[in-house]
Parts: C-alpha cells; sequence; structure tokens
C-alpha cells in the first residue's frame, strides 16, 4: 500500500552496554519500509527490510492505539512504540525512522495514520457492504437448516433394519 526508502533506529543497549541499563538510539539498518494490507483478514502491518541482506528490520500490525511522534531534534524523523517480531520473539521495541527529508517524512505520516484509522475500522467491526451482504446471506441459510429430518430419517432407518433381518 505504501513504501519508502528510510533508516530505521532502535532504542536500546549497545553490545557493550549491555547490563548497564545505559540505552541510545542504535542504527537497525537501511530499506524500504512498507505498510501493507492483508487481501483476505485486511489487517495492515508494518514491514521494514534491509537493502542487501533482506534482513528483517520491523514487523508488526498497525494498530490504532500506537502514536507517531515527531522526533524533538529532527523534522524528517518520526519515533513510535509497537510489539515487534522481526528478531522471532515478540517483544517491545522504540523505533525512529528518518527520512530523506521532511515532505516525505510528512506523507509517511499522512499515510501511518490512513491506514490506523482503517485498522480502527476494522477492529470496531464496520464491515463493507459486499461483506455485510455475504454475511447476510450465510446467516439466512444457515437459519434455514435443521437436524430434525436428519433425526427422523435415522430413526426410520434403525426401524427398517430389524423388519428386514426377520
Amino acid at each position: 500500500m505504501y513504501t519508502q526508502r528510510a533508516k530505521l533506529f532502535v532504542f536500546g543497549e549497545t553490545l557493550l552496554d549491555v547490563g548497564t541499563g545505559n540505552k541510545q538510539w542504535k542504527e537497525r539498518g537501511v530499506g524500504n519500509i512498507r505498510i501493507l494490507k492483508h487481501k483476505e483478514f485486511q489487517k495492515c502491518r508494518v514491514l521494514m527490510r534491509q537493502e542487501k541482506t533482506m534482513k528483517l528490520l520491523i514487523n508488526h500490525l498497525l494498530l490504532p492505539d500506537l502514536v507517531l511522534v515527531p522526533h524533538t531534534t529532527s523534522d524528517r524523523a518520526f519515533v513510535w512504540r509497537a510489539n515487534d517480531f522481526a528478531d522471532g520473539e515478540l517483544k517491545e521495541t522504540d523505533f525512529c525512522i528518518r527520512f530523506a527529508d521532511s515532505d516525505i517524512a510528512q506523507k509517511f505520516k499522512a499515510e501511518f495514520e490512513k491506514y490506523q484509522e482503517d485498522m480502527r475500522k476494522l477492529e470496531a467491526g464496520a464491515d463493507s457492504a459486499t461483506g455485510k451482504e455475504q454475511a447476510d446471506e450465510a446467516a439466512e441459510a444457515l437459519a434455514g437448516l435443521s437436524t430434525k429430518e436428519g433425526d427422523d430419517k435415522k430413526e426410520e432407518d434403525k426401524e427398517e433394519k430389524p423388519a428386514s433381518a426377520e
């Protein structure tokens, strides 16, 4: 749905600072940040892979409660916190994404918020018109089903078998 080249940073301990509690922004990689929408379930997620190695840098759902905040020192960077699954385990991570210029950054923010609104509607249960029609048709079909005929038929089969055996 959206693709843009950017540099990703995460807030955490460096290898030298492990266990000390000293955290800082460290570069995770450069690549295309993408907002993707699942064809069947309509859920949106943020995905980013490193340019040359294709290593997964970021992978999380674009939940409505995520807050995209402008970075304090740059007008071309944004910060947010999400439950990320890029390393193979789900953990809460602070992200900072930096773009080439502020116009690109503002377009990213607009797209991010647009798809967040889509996810908000999806979670609230707002169905599309065709989805609602299909659900109504399925409900009518299920209402017309009955197991009573099947049960009566089974009883008739049981009665016929002993009669034919004699």
